[in-house]
């Protein structure tokens, strides 16, 4: 079973198609106390919206995301000097960023309604994948030459926000 909490309040529940109805019942009331967490946790981002947007809403955050993360790649690159193809911004529903193995750099536009030190989290992460295309220890210490406390910032982005 997987139990969710998105960033607009919606919950859901994904659960093995056979499952007794009541078996999820009692696995939400065990979780009571995490989805109250969450929930309360993104009440304090209600002077922004990264909740549900329509297809033009994204098209009208779409620049301005696309025009943050290059200044921030190309800020970020001055250090480590890596090649890479194009810069994607997307719609993801589950992903803050990714990288492809042909060099483009993806990035959800939800990103620019993030407090600016998880934005430059995600932004070096993914382009530190052009180096390590991993999660390896060279990939953790070419993350953390820029963002020292990274393992606080992604624990809170895991805890409270979309996976990376």
């Amino acid at each position: 079973m997987r139990l969710a909490v998105y960033c607009d309040g919606t919950i859901v529940i994904t659960t093995p198609f056979d499952l007794q109805e009541n078996v999820a019942e009692k696995f939400i009331r065990e979780k009571m106390n995490w989805l109250f967490s969450k929930i309360n946790y993104f009440k304090k981002f209600k002077y922004i919206s990264i909740g549900k947007h329509s297809h033009r809403d994204y098209l009208g955050y779409k620049e301005k995301a696309f025009c943050f993360i290059q200044e921030r790649i190309l800020y970020f690159n001055k250090i480590y000097g890596f090649e890479y193809n194009k810069i994607n911004i997307k719609r993801q529903k589950t992903r803050w960023g990714s990288c492809s193995k042909g060099g483009n750099l993806n990035f959800n536009y939800k990103i620019i309604f993030l407090p600016e030190k998880i934005r430059n989290y995600i932004v070096v992460h993914e382009l530190c994948h052009l180096k390590e295309f991993n999660h390896s220890k060279n990939f953790w210490n070419l993350v953390a030459g820029i963002i020292p406390d990274y393992q606080k910032i992604r624990k809170e982005l895991k805890q409270n926000l979309l996976s990376s």
